[in-house]
């Protein structure tokens, strides 16, 4: 992207940030309605859709588009993996087989590669970012870039320096009125959005406390094959590596993280915490930790602790707790009680909608309708670099601050994107990978 086009950030802090999403939150930035022509081109209103990244939650995202009551089409492809991309197309057809003219990819709108996005991106009118999330900032620059409205999954970066593009192309989305849906869905959820109401009525009035959780078992580990490239091998084993992933404090957790910044309305001041590889120790595993415990303090002194962890046969919970002066919520039963244990509210389960399918079908009925309505991107940011500050507190045993974190530069993505290029970690001789261990890794001193 043209440096002319961003919106400088620098300078700016999380206090600014608020100012703005509130300003956005209460209609004072709202942008006035478009006409169609403004969303998408051809005669026959059709909206061409082009998916950026074909792993499971790319065909994912794809079908539930597909699966809009819009006349949509998915019209071009793109991942760095030419298998990844086929078996891609293939799920899709089995899941959209009963929606004729819905897959429209002819073979030369099949990309591969590392710069297959740009390629996809300019044949279509809105673009679904699901690779790795190392990649999203530079793919959301570039769709921004080119004009398009965006669905794409959390989170949005990796490093602090990610972060910093992506605000900046976010400040240049809402310029040109572009939607921008994140995958966080439990903002789209029925039950969460019905809780929220009630939070902002003061059921149980100002929040004190918060706990969130994304604990549970083993992942998918993908082998190393001889015919590899360390680049290769690291992009299909994309979990394990922080330049792609981020850790899973960063890749998971966020979710659970983005509903205490949410009922807040607002994001730490600070992390601090403890984390480490206890359990799952082996080379295949490569950089990460597996589990994290992170105290997150915001500027009103409300105090929320994070966990998560992956650690096979222990238990599982994925939830948020909300503690206020007169009650809490808890969150994944969608219940309300006060602090002797009455019900104050319960929400009926047999309503729940399905919050995956609810983005989609918001984002595009609002670009059918020539409406802006979603600027997702600022907040996700703003999340995914919360998140972030959390790992960082735990690899190094050190209190971080969310501003210094934004305005640290810390990159850490490789000089080069190609397969015969060195990713910006590499094996010992053992194969192994080098590791954070607190009080040794040192950030911002």
């Amino acid at each position: 992207m043209q440096q002319e086009e961003l919106h400088q950030f620098h300078g700016k802090t999380r206090r600014d940030f608020m100012k703005q999403s509130s300003l956005l939150a209460g209609g004072l930035l709202a942008a006035p309605m478009l006409s169609q022509a403004n969303f998408f081109s051809g005669a026959d209103n059709v909206i061409k859709i082009a998916l950026i990244g074909c792993g499971g939650r790319g065909t994912g995202a794809a079908v539930q588009a597909l699966s809009t009551k819009e006349n949509v089409q998915l019209v071009a492809m793109a991942d760095a993996f030419a298998d990844k991309l086929n078996a891609s197309y293939n799920n899709i057809k089995d899941e959209v087989g009963d929606k004729p003219g819905r897959l429209n990819v002819k073979e030369e709108n099949k990309f591969t590669g590392f710069d297959a996005y740009q390629k996809a991106i300019a044949l279509a009118d809105v673009v679904i970012l699901a690779t790795p999330p190392g990649f999203r900032p530079i793919h959301f620059e570039e769709a921004v870039k080119q004009g398009k409205h965006i669905f794409m999954e959390k989170p949005v970066a990796t490093d602090p320096a990610g972060i910093k593009r992506v605000l900046e192309a976010a400040e240049v989305a809402k310029s040109k009125k572009l939607n921008v849906v994140v995958g966080l869905q439990r903002r789209y959820q029925t039950s969460y959005r019905e809780m929220y109401k009630r939070f902002q009525d003061g059921i149980i009035g100002d929040v004190v406390s918060m706990q969130v959780w994304w604990n549970q078992g083993a992942l998918w580990v993908r082998p190393r094959k001889p015919e590899y490239t360390e680049m290769e091998y690291q992009m299909r084993n994309w979990y394990y590596f922080n330049w792609l992933c981020g850790d899973h404090i960063v890749e998971q957790h966020i979710h659970n993280i983005d509903v205490g910044n949410w009922f807040m309305n607002d994001y730490p001041v600070t992390a601090m915490g403890m984390g480490g590889r206890s359990v799952r120790t082996g080379k295949e595993f490569g950089e990460i930790y597996d589990h994290h415990f992170v105290e997150y303090r915001y500027g009103n002194g409300v105090v929320m602790n994070s966990q998560c962890r992956h650690w096979k046969d222990a238990d599982s919970k994925v939830d948020e707790e909300i503690v206020g002066r007169k009650g809490r919520m808890y969150m994944d039963k969608a219940v309300i009680k006060d602090h002797k244990g009455k019900v104050l509210y319960q929400f009926d389960k047999s309503k729940e909608n399905q919050p995956y399918q609810a983005e989609h079908d918001e984002l595009f009925a609002a670009i059918a309708k020539g409406e802006y309505k979603f600027w997702d991107a600022e907040r996700a940011a703003k999340t995914t670099l919360t998140a972030i500050i959390g790992r960082l507190a735990t690899y190094s045993g050190q209190t971080i601050a969310f501003d210094k974190a934004l305005n640290s530069g810390l990159n850490l993505q490789p000089a080069k994107y190609a397969f015969d290029a060195a990713p910006p970690i590499v094996p010992d001789a053992s194969g192994n990978y080098a590791y954070a261990k607190p009080g040794i890794t040192r950030y911002f001193s």
